[in-house]
């Protein structure tokens, strides 16, 4: 399963999904992303601010990211005509959750990944969206098996849908305040997702009160799945202090067993991964990518590759 944990900045949508990716452990192997433009999911984790070795980041190693992935696929030139939206085909380099060509670094159980912060050369030209191609890629040319899970800290608000990224996910977790500014980055999202069938559950933060409670029911219905209140645990790990989950108060435990139940209780949809990763190929081909690369990208989308465990054990 791939989820990605969504919300306005400031939400503590970091927080959850490193509380999250500590939790699923305990069913499987987790690999973290951090691919928020601020860079904290490792902080949040545990590792240290001085970490002599903190793992090398993908947005700095696109292009070989893309000749490693390309393999032998004959519909893809270069690794100069390979854009992150590129779907692989036969001959493409499929990728499992271990892989060691993408580095990481182990924290709490956890193989961390990041994208990487701004460099000084980005600094007045350059976007983040070009850090994130590399998650993209990566997500597009995963087979990932039962019982593992990626968990992706994504950039605030609605900046995702700056590409089919928000695609690549089986779940999303929008983490919500029980404020107007809170539930509007909700309408937000589940408005520019729909037409999409993107699978969205709710997860409430900084909850006081039934009131609340009550609150974020109005505005969010059926897509509340849980919340989480205050919590001394929760605030002792974000200013510093050993943390391990036996720490988290039982409501904070149940509401993580809550959001992991939801996710392996969603199906896996191969088809509409494939379908979905030629679509928004397209889309980015018409719009800038085969200007960019004087290449027609249509014809990098093989018909005849199929997703999933079965082509990737062939």
């Amino acid at each position: 399963m791939r989820v990605a944990f969504v919300g306005k900045g400031g939400s503590g949508k970091t927080t959850l999904s490193s509380l999250f990716a500590r939790y699923a452990t305990r069913r499987g192997p987790v690999v973290a992303i951090d691919a928020d433009i601020n860079q904290h999911l490792g902080l949040a984790l545990g590792l240290p601010v001085d970490a002599a070795e903190p793992p090398p980041p993908l947005g700095g190693m696109l292009t070989e990211i893309k000749d490693y992935l390309r393999g032998d696929n004959p519909l893809i030139r270069d690794a100069a005509s390979m854009v992150k939206t590129t779907p692989p085909g036969r001959g493409s380099r499929l990728i499992r959750l271990d892989d060691p060509f993408f580095p990481s670094r182990r924290v709490e159980g956890v193989s961390l990944m990041v994208t990487g912060p701004f460099e000084e050369d980005d600094l007045g030209v350059a976007c983040y969206h070009s850090k994130l191609g590399a998650v993209e890629l990566y997500l597009n040319h995963l087979v990932d098996g039962p019982g593992e899970y990626v968990v992706v800290d994504m950039t605030a608000g609605a900046d995702s849908f700056a590409s089919g990224l928000f695609t690549r996910f089986d779940l999303t977790i929008l983490v919500a305040e029980p404020t107007r500014q809170g539930v509007s980055v909700y309408r937000q999202y589940r408005d520019h997702a729909a037409g999409f069938d993107v699978q969205i559950a709710v997860v409430g933060n900084k909850v006081h009160s039934p009131e609340d409670v009550g609150f974020l029911r109005e505005h969010v219905g059926d897509d509340l799945l849980t919340w989480f209140g205050h919590s001394p645990a929760i605030r002792g790990m974000e200013q510093g202090r050993p943390f391990t989950l036996d720490d988290l108060e039982p409501a904070g435990r149940q509401a993580l067993a809550t959001l992991l139940d939801r996710l392996d209780a969603q199906p896996k949809d191969w088809p509409k991964f494939g379908r979905q990763a030629a679509e928004f190929h397209l889309r980015n081909a018409h719009a800038w990518a085969n200007r960019a690369t004087g290449q027609d990208l249509a014809a990098q989308i093989d018909p005849g590759f199929v997703y999933g465990p079965a082509v990737a054990t062939q």
